[in-house]
């Protein structure tokens, strides 16, 4: 017949066995360590948190108050881009197709109106200022996303000049255009551009200045690579 102790010492094997513990093991230290056991259950807490934050930062809920003083032109978010490919839009007109690079995953498709002002060999590897927190529309069943940024006069015969709003040659693609002597851009979902028309309220005040530069109330279009001008056109309104 087996002591109480040999007994005792059975009776502890057999809740080992049955919790899985090593023998001898401290019962207390596996309780502390419970917590670590059990990554499937953290690791959708985690999942969970994660996509509330995510959801909060898409809803703008994560983004810092906006200055009510900040101008407007702050708002847009102008890219530094460069036309890869273009081509006639099969069923207007007017427009011409781009696909155009601004340093993102993939290019921007972008419908432009400038068949009149631009023969296709042209716009090939033009470089350009891209509008690129405008909502996507459809421009004759072309999805476009955004648009280019151009500087217009009317002639004394009553016809159109346009010329692009070029960055400099040496501009990184992607870079966003700031403002002299405004704060720095802060830029608006596309959403809240359509909805406060933030687009429209600036146009009054871009125009190119005596030196052929974008501005804004006076202030010069910049990248860290210098201004950005059009070719020829001093007083062009910008569109």
């Amino acid at each position: 017949m087996k002591s109480s102790l040999e007994q005792l010492e059975d009776l502890i094997a057999d809740l080992e066995a049955k919790l899985n513990l090593a023998p001898g093991a401290d019962p207390v230290v596996l309780a502390e360590k419970k917590p670590q056991q059990q990554p499937k259950q953290q690791k959708k807490k985690e999942k969970k948190q994660a996509a509330k934050q995510n959801e909060g930062k898409a809803k703008g809920g994560a983004a810092a108050p906006v200055d009510p003083n900040l101008p407007d032109i702050c708002k847009l978010e102008f890219k530094v881009g460069v036309i890869t490919k273009a081509w006639v839009h099969p069923d207007a007109d007017k427009l011409y197709c781009e696909e155009i690079n601004c340093g993102e995953e993939q290019p921007r498709q972008i419908a432009s109106g400038l068949r009149a002002h631009y023969s296709l060999d042209e716009m090939q590897g033009q470089r350009l200022l891209v509008v690129s927190n405008l909502k996507a529309k459809n421009l004759v069943g072309f999805k476009s996303f955004g648009m280019v940024l151009c500087a217009a006069e009317t002639n004394e015969d009553g016809t159109e000049k346009v010329e692009f709003v070029e960055p400099p040659a040496d501009a990184p693609l992607g870079e966003v255009v700031t403002f002299e002597g405004l704060p720095p851009p802060a830029p608006f979902t596309a959403s809240q551009v359509e909805k406060k028309k933030l687009f429209a309220a600036c146009m009054a005040g871009m125009k190119t200045n005596d030196k052929c530069e974008g501005t804004f109330d006076g202030a010069v279009f910049m990248t860290t690579a210098g201004p950005c001008k059009a070719k020829s056109m001093k007083g062009g309104v910008m569109r």
